[in-house]
């Protein structure tokens, strides 16, 4: 704040000189504007004849003195002097007379600047020319600038010499109150410093100043989003520590049994009990993935238009082989592509994520010879797009129906590989394109031996497609 404190003193001692001068002169061009007049009344018409009488207290009017030099001059109706000094310059020509007015101007006589003032007198002389202009007498008077320019200096000096006082005191309290403002700025950077890395607990805004409040604030607010990316990052390694230790050891054991095995038989076993294990450990890395995926996506979700029939297609054509294999009746119960009802906005990738999951819990869970059927429907009541997954499977007791999003909770007596993270996917995708999600007996028609299961994703907060 110093470096434009000494700039703007020079501009305002520069300042200061104009309005001095300006301040300086009017006494000085009053006295001025008395003298001409004062030397007016001295012009006389005698004998039809202009004349200029100079009277004793005239001449101490004139009276030079030790600082300024004052000259004057009266000229004639036909410009001849008639008293006064010869090469005092005339006024501009385009400086139109009038009687008895008082004007002032710059000027320079015998090298010196002097400022002017001077009057036209109009005067009755006869015979004079018959002319429209009326006969007028100039009367000018003159001061060198000697006393203005010292008066000037004296009202400079008069206000910057207490700016020479008060500019180091302005700079010692404004550093004072900048060194106290600054105190708290100082404190939050030493309890920032001090912390440990892994401390992710937010700043007190309490004890900064209010101008940084909003700085804190999303400091705060970077913290926490740093807080769940690290513990969403620590659960995904504690997980997958925990979930592939059981297929790896697996796999470990049965490579172990290959190599003692002598039997091709029973070294086909092994192998067979190897590929096993190494599906089952292929498929817990891709669902921990998937979560991890679906839990780090937050704010920064790309979001495009998409229809969610071409969705289900894709999903429902990858899940036929597996439906096939356990004769299961896979079916597909909803609107064609193109409809502008299955048309919303959202991530392609994390959507046919979820139809996968839902699709794989269903024929996962349903005995063979069972049914899967996935529905795209509108609710005509409030219009929201609507999708549900139907299986004649055991179904999901009432009370486990909430239990079964955490990941890696599975229903006892299933006897079902899995890893449990199937449905803690799809509630993750759901939420970050905010959809609900419901679960229900199915009881489908042709299968009242099972109670089923009905999975009802509702897309409520879904953005519809521009132009809706």
């Amino acid at each position: 704040m110093l470096t434009p404190l000494l700039l703007l003193w020079p501009i305002s001692l520069a300042l200061t000189w104009l309005v001095a001068q300006n301040i300086a002169g009017k006494p000085f061009d009053r006295a001025l504007e008395y003298n001409v007049q004062a030397l007016a009344k001295l012009v006389v018409v005698r004998n039809n004849q202009v004349q200029f009488n100079l009277t004793a207290p005239a001449r101490e009017i004139l009276r030079a003195d030790d600082t300024d030099l004052v000259y004057y001059q009266v000229v004639g109706t036909r410009g001849e002097h008639l008293s006064g000094e010869h090469d005092l310059p005339p006024p501009p020509d385009e400086d139109k007379p009038t009687n008895g007015e008082v004007r002032l101007r710059e000027d320079v006589i015998q090298g010196e600047d002097v400022r002017v003032a001077y009057t036209w007198l109009k005067v009755d002389v006869k015979g004079a020319p018959a002319s429209s202009q009326p006969v007028l007498v100039l009367v000018q008077v003159a001061e060198t600038l000697e006393k203005r320019k010292t008066l000037a200096t004296e009202i400079v000096k008069g206000t910057m010499v207490p700016q020479f006082v008060t500019l180091p005191l302005a700079v010692l309290l404004v550093w004072l109150a900048l060194v106290r403002g600054i105190k708290p700025l100082a404190q939050l950077e030493k309890r920032i410093r001090a912390r440990k890395s892994d401390d992710m607990s937010p700043l007190d805004e309490t004890a900064v100043p209010e101008e940084v409040a909003p700085l804190v604030s999303s400091i705060n607010d970077l913290l926490s989003r740093l807080k769940v990316s690290l513990t969403t990052q620590k659960r995904f390694l504690a997980d997958a520590a925990h979930q592939l230790k059981t297929p790896l050891a697996g796999l470990r054991m049965q490579a172990d049994l290959a190599q003692r095995e002598t039997d091709a038989d029973e070294l086909k076993k092994s192998l067979k009990h190897i590929g096993r294990a190494s599906i089952r450990a292929t498929h817990t890395v891709n669902q921990l993935l998937a979560l991890a995926r679906a839990e780090t996506t937050g704010r920064s979700l790309a979001k495009q238009h998409i229809d969610l029939v071409h969705i289900v297609s894709e999903v429902m054509a990858d899940s036929v082989p597996r439906a096939l294999e356990k004769q299961i009746d896979l079916g597909y119960d909803g609107p064609d592509a193109g409809e502008q009802a299955t048309q919303l906005e959202g991530n392609a990738t994390l959507l046919k994520e979820l139809v996968r999951n839902l699709l794989d819990n269903a024929i996962n869970y349903t005995p063979e010879k069972g049914q899967v059927t996935l529905r795209l429907m509108t609710d005509r009541f409030s219009g929201v797009l609507v999708l549900l997954v139907e299986d004649s499977g055991p179904g999901i007791l009432e009370s486990e129906r909430e239990l079964v999003f955490q990941p890696f909770y599975r229903a006892l007596g299933t006897n079902v590989d899995g890893s449990g993270l199937g449905l803690a996917i799809v509630l993750e995708i759901a939420k970050q394109h905010g959809a609900t999600i419901s679960i229900e007996d199915a009881a489908l028609a042709g299968h009242p031996q099972t109670p089923g299961t009905r999975v009802t994703v509702r897309f409520v907060g879904m953005d519809l497609p521009e132009g809706e």
